[in-house]
């Protein structure tokens, strides 16, 4: 590790004191009116990757490759799923890990007052231009035993598919999709499921049932520690490219409560 990367941690770990735990405050220390962000690296160019996430001037994330999230990445005892933040016009700098002075992206992005949001980096396939988009996350409070999920969909390979959230391995051709016809940079709703273990399928939408099983783009089951769907919790499933681009399609499970 270099002593430039020792010192950007260091900064982290700073600004993670101040944040303190679950529901922390920072890294800006908000006085006024406040929503809350988080940052997911869809960045599909290895080239330009790891990357260190700068919000309004202050470290925000470190060493973030594909796939990468903050503020749940920051050292302890920052370990928050969102970070609160001044409500209002905000930018994220995202800086080459190995070569700080590079930008990779600079962007743009408005805090609406007592919203969560999570902002997404995408593109840089081959070297092409990043573009950032963000969403609005109005986390539900589940019921006893159950945990909420949705699917955003940030895979432009893809296209509109209907996602499967089964218990393992269970029939594709008698289920009933958690999420059907979700487009590119489409978003479901909130659904409440049992809490439990379950598997994660994707195919392009409208696929017939019994051609279900042989259509699946995205297969994933999320590792069972942490627990993966909690009771009392909520969960976005995320769909997105491979790491360079194109096929094969990947999902990621980010904890939003």
């Amino acid at each position: 590790m270099t002593i430039r990367s020792m010192g950007f941690i260091a900064a982290l770990a700073l600004v993670g004191a101040a944040c303190g735990t679950k529901e922390a405050a920072g890294p800006l220390e908000p006085t006024g009116p406040t929503g809350r962000v988080r940052f997911v690296n869809l960045i599909t160019d290895p080239a330009r990757l790891p990357l260190n996430a700068i919000l309004e001037s202050v470290p925000f994330g470190v060493n973030l490759g594909y796939g990468g999230t903050t503020p749940s990445s920051l050292p302890s005892p920052a370990t928050a799923n969102y970070s609160a933040i001044l409500a209002g016009d905000r930018t994220l700098v995202l800086q080459k890990t190995a070569d700080p002075t590079v930008t990779v992206a600079t962007l743009t992005f408005t805090i609406v007052q007592d919203d969560d949001h999570t902002v997404y980096a995408t593109g840089g396939t081959g070297g092409g231009a990043i573009t950032g988009f963000m969403t609005t996350d109005p986390t539900p409070a589940p019921g006893a035993g159950q945990v909420a999920v949705r699917i955003v969909n940030m895979s432009p390979t893809g296209g509109a598919l209907d996602f499967f959230v089964t218990a393992p391995n269970a029939d594709l051709s008698t289920a009933t999709p958690t999420a059907s016809n979700v487009a590119y940079h489409g978003e479901s709703q909130y659904v409440n499921i049992a809490a439990g273990t379950y598997q994660i399928r994707a195919v392009p939408a409208g696929t017939a049932p019994a051609s279900r099983s042989a259509s699946v783009v995205i297969n994933f089951t999320p590792p069972a520690t942490p627990t993966p769907f909690p009771a009392g919790g909520a969960r976005t499933i995320v769909a997105g490219d491979a790491a360079a681009g194109g096929s094969p399609l990947r999902a990621f499970l980010l904890p939003d409560r």
